[in-house]
């Protein structure tokens, strides 16, 4: 295949679209990209679609689930002939699988991709607790011959691949996932002199996400130290914690230190980190990458500290020194002190990031994935003609 030849591409997610989440982001970011430099994307999904996206076609209804700490889609089983005819029309040099698959949708989309069609996948997922790795491993032995059809798997980080392995046997190279990176980084906000520090908290309001344990630091800070300068925590998000969160800020006389900011919607994000002098994400487990971190890096605008887990260690690997363990309430409360308090250190750390994220970009990344899917094609080609 030419190189210069554009490429038709299907993202198979075998959930629904309608939610921003992590895998949403990353393949309507890849898309949106790939459409831009000529190729033509489709999103193949399970359940309804937003009328803000004109170029998915849904193969099955779907149902809502709690799962490692989201509300995931999962898909309901489809037809086998509803699938083949869209493949049969659409005749798609690639299939982007995301990882893992339900085998109701996405298992069935594999089996019956045309024999040119290229298969690669994106293995995304950390399980948070060992009853999701048992379900993981069962999945995997479930999926073991559709697994098998793949002609390449990336994972998004090390974590990921560790995952990968592990649950599913399967070998797969590191492509991290992507930020739009000039989205966030355009974005500036005009701060008076005398303003209070921002500390940032963006996150669904959810035990896993860490937001009660970036509270309980809080309370050590302000209880610690006499001369603090001014700042507000605001908590950026929605979820069934918030009652809870509210209750201790109460009992904890911490009302003037916290505001909630509510849902933040892909338009106003980039505003928010932009706002922001101390970006905090204390998330305790099953994180595979951290998408989140990569947007806060990207603004330039803040430095960022993170909850050591496996996936947002993998991406603050150059500069462990920003992790914390998020049960370690007094831990986080120094580096938010200190970070409060040394203004010079605290915007070369921000400028690190913001030249460290372009590593993520979707055009850096986008690239190399367009030329694993022109190998993998190439391969193929010659595979059938031998």
């Amino acid at each position: 295949m030419k190189s210069e030849q554009p490429l038709k591409i299907g993202f198979v997610l075998d959930g629904g679209i309608e939610k921003p989440d992590g895998v949403q982001q990353y393949i309507t970011a890849l898309g949106n990209y790939f459409n831009s430099k000529g190729h033509e994307v489709r999103y193949i999904v399970a359940g309804p679609i937003p009328g803000s996206i004109n170029n998915a076609k849904s193969l099955a209804s779907s149902i809502k689930v709690k799962s490692n700490g989201n509300e995931l889609t999962i898909p309901l089983p489809t037809s086998s002939k509803k699938v083949r005819n869209y493949l049969d029309e659409e005749k798609f040099d690639v299939l982007h699988i995301q990882t893992p698959y339900s085998p109701l949708m996405g298992e069935r989309t594999i089996f019956l991709s045309g024999k040119k069609t290229a298969i690669i996948g994106t293995f995304h997922i950390i399980p948070g607790s060992k009853l999701l790795s048992i379900g993981d491993w069962l999945l995997g032995k479930l999926c073991y011959f559709s697994l098998r059809k793949f002609d390449q798997m990336l994972s998004v980080s090390s974590a990921a691949q560790h995952i990968a392995k592990r649950d599913f046997g399967l070998d797969t190279i590191i492509v991290p996932n992507v930020v739009n990176y000039s989205k966030y980084n355009d974005v500036s906000i005009k701060k008076k002199v005398d303003s209070p520090k921002i500390i940032l908290f963006l996150g669904r309001l959810v035990p896993r996400k860490g937001s009660l344990e970036l509270l309980k630091s809080l309370k050590i800070l302000v209880e610690s130290h006499d001369k603090l300068p001014q700042f507000k925590l605001c908590l950026a998000g929605s979820g069934p914690l918030e009652p809870k969160l509210r209750e201790f800020i109460k009992n904890n006389n911490l009302g003037s230190y916290v505001e909630f900011k509510g849902f933040i919607d892909e338009i106003e994000k980039p505003k928010i980190y932009a706002s922001a002098d101390i970006s905090v994400f204390p998330s305790i487990s099953g994180e595979s990458f951290g998408i989140v971190l990569i947007e806060a890096l990207s603004s330039g605008k803040s430095v960022v500290l993170a909850g050591n887990n496996v996936g947002y260690s993998s991406v603050l690997a150059p500069k462990p020194e920003l992790l914390f363990n998020p049960k370690k309430h007094s831990e986080l409360a120094d580096l938010l002190f200190y970070y409060l308090t040394h203004e010079v250190e605290r915007k070369e750390l921000a400028k690190w990031g913001e030249t460290y994220a372009k590593n993520f970009d979707v055009g850096v990344v986008g690239d190399k994935i367009i030329e694993i899917y022109r190998q993998n094609i190439d391969k193929k080609s010659k595979q059938i003609d031998n």
